[in-house]
Formats: structure tokens, sequence, C-alpha cells
């Protein structure tokens, strides 16, 4: 599969799209609303007006969808799903346009706007939706003929795993999946999986195997005496860029965890639901970028007055930056203003405490009212972080909070962040214990995020650092 071609094969038809729905919505307005506003017959001139359109008016279009995640999973699409979000999508830039563009033109009455606004979302929809199934159409034909797949691990090895695979081999409509092997979590080499399918080797490897294999779908398919495994294992490749399975059981039915997607398809549990719509992700993004960028921008000179002053209240550089761990599982160096004296950390990472020694009088303002975190908006600003988000561990500290809590992993699903709720409701970690105890708070932003929720946070940081109340 080819995720890049099939992106740019969507943003050229929706391109089209646009452009051929403002072309016959030029054509409408001259030869049926115009005439009506002057009384006569108006002949078709392309203007300015229509050029401009032409050439500006796709390219928004095309923003607009980029900014709704629509290419973010081009071969993971339902056209029933996709022709409803198109009308959605549809009506509401129609909307946008018609209030920027069209709203202070002349007519012959209201009407005329009706007429304008139904026009061009009939016009676009129907172009739009015409042209995206087609391809969806066409892909999907692709994947039920198993002309294209998705990578697939099957964890389990025994009855249930081999139930599972049969099934998927036997569908006469195929789901998508093409199973590349299994891997064991119990037992010797008696694995009833052997005879039919590739043999990669034992759990404890599955994220090796995973990132080896280029792994897209994983689906945990384990006997009933090894359900004790499954908390481990989703502990284990939460956060990385795959898609996520259970076989149900009847109470899971019954429960309504399972939900239908296919009429034809394997019934499984989809556990790797997004929690913000694309949307929100988006604008998140829009905001660090626009935030960091004023910030660093027009808070130059505040930063220029921190640094001259740390330089001369204790010897040693302005920064301190060091090696964090982001969003899966990825390092990054994080940037803050030094707060600690010159080589306060000799080998083993170590945890500030209250009264620490190593931490200099204004370092200690700087912490309490936060200002040493600032540059980290540079961090944001080229995507490494997030203003609000779980705050990023070194990998030493990581390991043994995963020794106590491994759900920790859940935590490198989003991008880590300047303030969370966690640095929010309790402050800085003086040890292994307190981390712990801040990351149910981190657990509990990333499971129930939102824009709202960021603002929420945002807010009370804000007031921490006016307050001076930063631990």
């Amino acid at each position: 599969m080819n995720k890049g071609k099939q992106i740019t094969l969507y943003v050229i038809v929706d391109y089209f799209a646009a452009s051929i729905a403002w072309c016959l919505f030029f054509i409408f307005r001259k030869k049926y609303l115009e005439p009506l506003k002057f009384g006569h017959d108006v002949e078709l001139e392309f203007n300015e007006q229509f050029f401009f359109g032409l050439a500006f008016l796709p390219l928004v279009w095309i923003v607009f969808y980029v900014l709704l995640g629509i290419y973010r999973n081009p071969y993971r699409k339902s056209r029933l799903k996709e022709f409803g979000q198109t009308a959605l999508q549809g009506l509401i830039g129609v909307f946008i346009i018609f209030f920027a563009l069209l709203l202070d033109d002349e007519v012959a009455n209201y009407n005329s706007y009706y007429l304008s606004l139904i026009s061009l979302f009939i016009l676009h929809f129907f172009f739009t939706a015409l042209f995206r199934l087609t391809i969806t159409t066409r892909t999907a034909r692709k994947i039920h003929k198993r002309e294209i797949g998705f990578k697939t691990l099957i964890i389990g090895s025994n009855e249930k795993a081999l139930e599972l695979f049969k099934e998927l081999e036997s569908q006469p409509i195929s789901s998508g999946f093409e199973v590349m092997g299994f891997v064991h979590i119990n037992g010797g080499d008696g694995h009833l999986m052997k005879k039919h399918l590739n043999h990669l080797g034992h759990v404890k490897d599955v994220v090796k195997i995973i990132d080896n294999n280029k792994i897209e779908e994983v689906i945990i398919a384990i006997e009933t005496s090894e359900h004790d495994s499954i908390r481990a294992i989703i502990n284990e490749i939460q956060g990385r860029e795959i898609y996520i399975k259970i076989i149900p059981d009847i109470y899971d039915i019954l429960s309504g965890s399972v939900k239908m997607t296919s009429i034809f398809g394997v019934t499984l549990i989809d556990i790797t639901k997004e929690i913000m719509p694309q949307w929100q992700y988006s604008l998140k993004r829009i905001i660090d970028i626009f935030v960091s960028a004023i910030v660093l921008t027009f808070g130059f000179p505040f930063f220029l007055a921190v640094s001259i002053i740390i330089k001369i209240t204790s010897k040693g550089s302005i920064f301190y930056s060091h090696e964090r761990i982001g969003k899966n599982g990825t390092p990054f160096m994080i940037h803050k203003f030094r707060s600690m004296i010159e080589g306060a950390e000799q080998g083993i990472p170590l945890l500030s405490s209250e009264g620490d020694s190593r931490i200099t009088p204004f370092g200690l303002f700087m912490r309490k009212t936060r200002i040493d975190e600032f540059p980290q908006f540079y961090n944001v600003l080229i995507g490494e972080m997030s203003i609000v988000g779980p705050r990023p561990e070194r990998e030493y500290f990581i390991e043994k909070i995963k020794e106590i809590a491994p759900h920790y992993a859940h935590l490198n699903k989003i991008k880590p962040g300047i303030t969370s709720w966690g640095q929010v409701k309790f402050g800085y970690a003086e040890n292994i214990q307190e981390m712990v105890e801040r990351l149910k708070y981190d657990l509990l932003y990333v499971e129930n995020r939102s824009l709202f929720l960021d603002f929420k946070i945002i807010i009370y940081t804000v007031l921490i650092v006016l307050q001076g109340r930063g631990k």
C-alpha cells in the first residue's frame, strides 16, 4: 500500500470537485440569479471574481479537509460514513463561504440568497461525494479481494487464535487483515497455530516484533486462562501507531462493548478509539504553533532579562537541556532555564525535593512561578511537545514507574506538554511514589482530553504562575 499516493489521489479529486462546483455555480448565478436582479439576460463573462474563486476556494477546501483529518486514514474508510461526513463538511464549508464572500452580493430578493446557498451546496456535495466514493469503492473492492491488506499480528497460539485465523482465511469477502504471524504467551513449542502461520516469538518481544514486521493491526486472541495477560499486553503496545482489537466473549457482547462496523467482518472489540475528534487535534496544533510563536517573539525581552539574572546569580549555563521521552516513546531534548547549580546531577538522575540545596535562590523563584519551563515553547513550536499534555519524563524514571504502574505506557499515546492536569493538581514530584500518584491525573487527562479541558488546565496554570504557587 502506498499511503502517500492514496492521500494525493483524494486531494486531487477534492480539488477538482471544488473547482467544478465553483465554475457551475458561477454560471448558474450569471444565467439565472443575475437576470432576476436586472430584469434581462446577462452576458456570461468570466471576471476577476470568477478567477479569484477558482484559484482560492479549492485550496481553502483542501486546508479545511486537512484540519478535519479527512486524509488521515485513506485506506480505512466506510462508504456510508463518508457519504454522511461529506454532506456535513460541505454544509459547514458552504455556510462559511456564503457568509464570507456571497452575503453582500446584490440580489433581487432574499430567495436568491437561499438559492445561492442551496445550489452551491448541492453542486459541491455532488461532485465531492461522487469522486470520493469512486475512489473509496475501488479501494474497498481491492481490500475485499485481498489485493490490499493491513499487516496483522495475532497474539495467541491455541484454540481461539486458530479459530480466528481460520475464520479470517475462509471469508469470501476479506476484512483486510493480512496476517503476518503469531506470538505465543504461555507454553512450550506445542502451539496449534504453528501448522498454519509463522511463529514470530514470545509476547515479551511483541514491541520488537511489531517494529520489525511493520505491523498495523494487532488482534488479541488468547484463551480464558490467559486473560490476566491482556492488561499487560495492552500496556506494552499501547501508544504505538497501530490498531488493537480483542476477540469478545458473550459478556462483552451483552454489555455493549462490541460495536458492529462490518456486516461480513469478524466480530472484534476495537480498543484504540479516538477520544478527541481530528478537527480538535488540528486546532490544538494550530493553537500550539500560534501561542508558541507569540510567546517566543514578544517574550524575548523578558527571556533576555531572566537569562541575565541566571548568569549573574550563579555560575554555569543559562539553559539546562536533557533527553526525555515523548509520543510513541520517541526521545527528544527538552529545554529549561537552569534552576539548579551547574553539575547538580552526577551519574544517576535525581529528583528535586523541598529544600533541595542544589536549587539556586533565583531558581526557586522560577520554579514557583514556572518561569523555568518557558523555553519549552520552542519544543512546542517544532512539534515535540504540546502546551497541554502529560509531563515528559526521563527513561530512567519511566522504567522505575513502570515497575509499580505498567499502565504508564498509556501516556505515550499523545505528545507531552508544558503543563498538565497532574502538574496543576499535584505539582513537581519528589520521588517515584509521588510520580505514580501524579500519574492518575495524567491518565484521566489522556482518557478525557478535549480542547475544553485544555483551556481549563491553561487557566489554572496561569493562576499558579501569577500567584507563585508552583510546587
